[in-house]
């Protein structure tokens, strides 16, 4: 049942938060619901989540029109591209998949003057895999500080999406460095309140590295849909 593993989700959450000295609130849960029915999203609700994820603009759509009298908050983490950034811009309360300093001057243009400013992280290439979307480190500065000027975004933070593994140790490496990088931004004067990494499978690592948002799909909702 999706609120018995949503309960042991949250639980996992809070017991790694305490053993590495910190507060369960400095951690939150985004509910992955790509490919989920909306009967899915909604018992998640019903059990206090209100964040939800989104890869595929097609899908998500229609969910968003038809909860909106719900009070969600809704992230797009699927790969940005330019013909997609209107609807984003209009549907979405944040991006989490930010790469392009062209695809933010799209959302920027397109972000309607009556709605709060959009919320954006910049993903991160952290593994360096060719066939991953993110912007690479040595890139980052140049990117965040083009993508701060933009009115009509919130720049929060940073995103990644690191190489699979299943040991602890070697899980945390990728995510040190992340939060190495989202630390010396906030030095250099970005304000940042969001790093945003870690799934199913390494989010107590993440957590472990300072992570303030995890993004778990299949640890709420059972296997994905096809």
């Amino acid at each position: 049942m999706i609120y018995e593993k949503l309960a042991k989700v949250r639980q996992r959450i809070t017991k790694t938060a305490q053993q590495f000295s910190r507060t369960p609130e400095s951690v939150d849960l985004l509910a992955v619901s790509k490919t989920r029915p909306i009967s899915d999203i909604i018992t998640a609700f019903n059990w206090g989540q209100y964040r939800f994820g989104e890869n595929y603009l097609q899908d998500a759509i229609p969910k968003i029109q038809f909860l909106r009298d719900y009070s969600l908050e809704w992230h797009f983490i699927g790969s940005l591209q330019s013909n997609k950034t209107r609807l984003i811009a209009e549907y979405f309360d944040w991006v989490q998949s930010l790469d392009k300093l062209k695809h933010a001057q799209r959302l920027n243009a397109q972000r309607a003057m009556y709605l709060p400013p959009l919320n954006v992280c910049i993903q991160v290439n952290i593994s360096e895999e060719p066939q991953k979307s993110g912007v690479q480190l040595v890139e980052l500065p140049a990117l965040a500080e083009a993508v701060a000027a933009l009115p009509r975004l919130r720049l929060r933070g940073l995103m990644a999406l690191p190489t699979s593994c299943q040991n602890f140790e070697q899980q945390r490496e990728p995510f040190r460095i992340l939060q190495s990088a989202y630390q010396q931004l906030q030095m250099a004067g970005f304000e940042f309140d969001t790093l945003s990494m870690g799934m199913t499978n390494d989010m107590m690592a993440a957590i472990a590295e300072k992570a303030t948002l995890v993004r778990v799909g299949r640890g709420i909702f059972g296997e994905r849909f096809k």
